[in-house]
């Protein structure tokens, strides 16, 4: 389906919810080695403060410029990162269509995720939101852009696992 497609803007929120929510799965479910898919080969994926964001400053906790950038960051998780084990849900809300462009998507959603390890009561790891932009290929959607923009005052230690 291309942007061509869609009768209404509600169509096109419908098909984002679902990819957001495959999206969330896929980190759920600790299947990062499919996180990559999820973007194009020259993405750019941020996850920066939102104080950072609205001064127009570029530093963020985690910076990749490419899907090569994405798979060295699994490969990382996998191979060379200890850290206690966990179980993580993504919780996606208020998918807002900003702006179509071609085959480009501008887009927002509203994110939080909430943290349990196996000693201690579930918390809340991280909220904000994604600011996203994608495009609409013929294998579907995939990002070519996504800020994580935290709301977090503090950041836990633990911000391991992709947002």
């Amino acid at each position: 389906m291309t942007l061509t497609d869609y009768s209404d803007v509600s169509t096109l929120r419908a098909r984002l919810r679902d990819f957001y929510d495959d999206y969330a799965f896929c980190l759920d479910e600790n299947r990062l080695e499919a996180w990559p898919d999820f973007f194009t080969e020259d993405c750019h994926y941020r996850v920066l403060s939102r104080e950072n964001h609205d001064a127009g400053l570029p530093l963020g906790l985690i910076y990749c410029m490419n899907k090569n950038m994405l798979r060295d960051r699994v490969t990382a998780l996998r191979e060379t990162t200890m850290f206690e084990p966990r179980s993580l849900r993504h919780f996606v809300s208020g998918v807002r269509v900003m702006e179509v462009q071609g085959d480009h998507i501008v887009a927002q959603a509203n994110f939080a995720v909430m943290e349990s390890l196996s000693d201690r009561e579930p918390t809340l790891n991280m909220v904000g939101r994604y600011l996203d932009v994608l495009r609409d290929g013929p294998d579907g959607l995939a990002f070519t852009r996504r800020d994580c923009v935290y709301d977090n005052y503090r950041v836990r230690t633990s911000l391991i696992v992709p947002l």
